[in-house]
């Protein structure tokens, strides 16, 4: 038997380090070549690791949400055969050797400590004299008319004790809402069982049906929650965003009347044959046409350098919400498509990005960014640009208003662009001009179509 070690891979393009998203295996599993190892991430573009080698798992080198060197060593697969890990000269005896020499007897005390993970490890035992909470609990057990009657009995433990309790009881714990720090432990050197969780619950429930009919109980959980994976790379990208960018915001609304209008029209004459139209391919043009006007809304600012540059070719960056968190996928050349070639391919970067299978190159080289939230997007909105570019579109959702028109009340669709402009580079009167170039264009959807 030997060990086959599986290094962290070298992802491309100058980078260095890499997160390590998820797990698909845990130590003792048996592997098959092409399985799925772990997900990795660098620049919100997942990657999966798979295995190249049959065997079993025998180390894993990080921990979810861990950041790695690329080359450092991910995983250990014990393998049929001589691996590819080699000892060191002039070091102790190699685990293969040093597992065959041991008994059996001896070394299934090491094996377990060295499989379990550090984190479910639980912590050695305290002797039950050092363990000044088990009398007070014990007390509160012996007299229960000293609780409060709304409250379940709690454990008075010194200020950073841990409870003793198994992973299976921390989890079931966890998935109770109880804190196991007032948990009463019935078990050796004071452990919490399952029963004891049963216990507490009981306690509590009567307590509260005495005093609170209606069901109303305080709430003690706290919940942390590690950002890894994209939620992390959001995290960087919104910081990074905000700290580097004054940001300033412009509102206009916007009649959407006549090109809802056209839009029904279009939809109903080629919409099984082409696919239905959504506003975002409508408002997509207007931006390519208004960009003709203000090339400098199309641009990529590099502060570190100081220059800003312009691009001709219109990448539009689409914000779309996945489970996951949020990933801007980029059509490219939007100025060479027409309506339903834009909306085919938002479509399908959307549909790539919810299902985790868009590329590197679909989630960056974006020069201007659209960001919609649909039916929920409110009234006004704030966006947050796309660093390093300059500008972003906020849609808000279309509702229906009363509007003067030619001295009398009238209902129209209203539709609200909230955009956000880098006040470096661009200027407030240039943005309102800007703004106003798209909303002349969705206003009169014929000039869409005029070149």
């Amino acid at each position: 038997m030997g060990i086959h070690v599986i290094k962290m891979p070298d992802i491309g393009e100058g980078i260095a380090e890499v997160e390590l998203v998820m797990w698909h295996v845990k130590v003792g599993d048996a592997v098959t070549e092409d399985m799925v190892l772990a997900d990795v991430m660098t620049d919100k573009a997942t990657i999966e690791i798979p295995s190249p080698v049959h065997g079993t798992v025998a180390m894993l080198g990080g921990a979810a949400g861990q950041v790695m060197a690329v080359g450092a060593d991910l995983i250990h697969i014990e393998v049929e055969g001589a691996g590819n890990l080699k000892p060191q000269a002039g070091s102790a005896a190699a685990p293969a050797q040093a597992a065959a020499s041991a008994p059996a007897s001896a070394q299934a005390p090491a094996s377990a400590a060295a499989a379990a993970p550090a984190s479910l490890a639980p912590p050695a035992a305290a002797p039950a004299a050092a363990r000044p909470a088990t009398a007070p609990a014990a007390a509160m057990q012996a007299a229960p008319g000293h609780a409060p009657a709304s409250t379940p009995a709690r454990v008075a433990r010194e200020a950073g004790e841990r409870p003793l309790a198994s992973p299976a009881v921390r989890k079931r714990a966890w998935d109770m809402g109880i804190e196991l720090q007032f948990v009463h432990g019935s078990g050796p050197a004071g452990r919490i069982l399952d029963a004891d969780l049963d216990a507490y619950v009981a306690r509590g429930v009567q307590g509260a049906t005495s005093t609170a009919p209606g069901g109303y109980r305080e709430i003690h959980t706290e919940q942390t929650i590690p950002l890894i994976g994209l939620r992390r790379k959001i995290a960087q990208k919104m910081q990074e965003s905000k700290r580097r960018i004054p940001h300033f915001s412009y509102v206009e609304e916007i009649d959407v009347t006549e090109l809802e209008s056209l839009r029904a029209r279009m939809n109903e004459q080629w919409g099984k044959e082409r696919g239905k139209l959504t506003v975002l391919p409508l408002l997509a043009r207007a931006l390519v046409l208004a960009l003709r006007q203000f090339p400098q809304m199309n641009a990529r600012f590099d502060d570190d350098a100081g220059f800003v540059t312009q691009y001709g070719a219109v990448h539009l960056g689409v914000a779309t919400q996945t489970d996951a968190g949020l990933l801007v996928s980029v059509m490219r050349h939007a100025e060479a498509r027409d309506l339903w070639s834009c909306a085919a391919e938002i479509g399908r970067l959307a549909d790539a990005a919810r299902t985790g299978k868009a590329t590197r190159e679909e989630l960056s080289g974006s020069t201007i960014t659209i960001s919609s939230l649909g039916a929920l997007g409110g009234i006004v909105t704030t966006p947050v640009i796309n660093h390093p570019e300059v500008a972003i579109i906020g849609v808000n959702k279309i509702v229906e208003r009363p509007m003067v028109r030619q001295g009398g009340l009238v209902v129209r669709k209203m539709m609200n662009l909230s955009s956000s402009f880098d006040h470096r580079v661009v200027d407030g009167m240039h943005a309102a001009q800007f703004v106003q170039a798209i909303r002349a264009l969705l206003e009169c959807p014929a000039m869409l179509f005029v070149e």
